[in-house]
């Protein structure tokens, strides 16, 4: 029998889930840790909802953009319980974001996550089961739209982390100026992610894995942790052999690595690492 889906966040950050803060103090914490780099938060209106985007107070405008994409956050309580806000406990792409180590980048929140989840289009299927929906997706992109109109972009390279890797890659899949997508202990194919777990389906949600002929042109690097319970590597190592031979994307397995632990210390050097790999690999695996 199927059991509900389980909460990202709290698989890893809390042996219970009783002491989670709320949502003011979760969304104060992402504030704090912005500021302490001189970023700033900056809601838009996308679609019909409004995203939260934190970018720096000061930049130089350029060609090239990197946007981070945040995981799904704290969508369940427990087993069986949705949470009535999915803002992270832990914003680890908001981490990675904040450790870039050169070049123009911002973050992109999920819907519902720190503007309230009574925000305008906020709904529980957002941060549960259709939290891959064609109008989350949509709005992704005219998120996307407004940061690069605002950095004077002309390409964009997105890094998504965990469910945020889906969001990365379905955006890349309908778009035209993705220079690359990194991904980070992601979800890339949530039904063979629902069935390996015997959670139940995400009815509504759009797959990457359905998608691949939109992505086999566009230069990919998948992370994946050998520790990680959450998204187990060999899921991230299937999704890049569904491409064909010589169109395979990387998958960087990290021998020490969880779902959370050790991404957003080590990033600057895995950035580096992803961005000295040569174009597209053949079905490549690095350990």
């Amino acid at each position: 029998m199927k059991r509900f889906l389980p909460l990202f966040a709290c698989v890893w950050f809390l042996a219970a889930c009783s002491s989670v803060p709320e949502p003011r103090a979760r969304i104060q914490q992402a504030d704090a840790l912005a500021a302490s780099k001189g970023w700033l938060p900056s809601p838009v209106n996308a679609g019909v909802f409004r995203l939260m985007r934190y970018t720096p107070a000061a930049y130089v405008a350029g060609d090239q953009l990197t946007v981070y994409i945040e995981g799904d956050g704290l969508a369940w309580i427990n087993g069986q319980q949705p949470s009535s806000d999915p803002t992270p406990i832990n914003p680890l792409a908001l981490r990675l974001a904040l450790a870039h180590p050169g070049g123009n980048a911002a973050y992109l929140g999920r819907p519902c996550q720190y503007v309230g989840a009574d925000s305008a289009g906020c709904a529980e299927r957002y941060w549960t089961y259709q939290r891959f929906a064609p109008e989350v997706i949509e709005a992704s992109s005219q998120a996307l739209d407004s940061l690069k109109k605002q950095f004077s972009a002309k390409k964009i390279t997105l890094v998504g982390y965990s469910g945020g890797a889906a969001v990365a890659l379905l955006l890349a899949a309908r778009r035209s100026d993705i220079a690359q997508v990194i991904t980070v202990a992601g979800n890339l194919d949530h039904q063979s992610w629902t069935r390996m777990m015997r959670v139940e389906a995400l009815a509504g949600s759009l797959n990457p894995a359905d998608v691949t002929g939109q992505l086999q042109n566009i230069r990919q690097t998948h992370f994946a942790g050998a520790g990680d319970r959450t998204v187990p590597a060999a899921l991230i190592i299937d999704f890049s052999k569904r491409f064909p031979s010589g169109k395979q994307p990387v998958v960087i397995v990290k021998p020490d690595y969880g779902h959370a632990c050790c991404w957003a210390e080590n990033w600057p050097q895995l950035l580096r690492e992803a961005e000295a790999l040569p174009g597209q690999a053949s079905g490549s695996e690095k350990m």
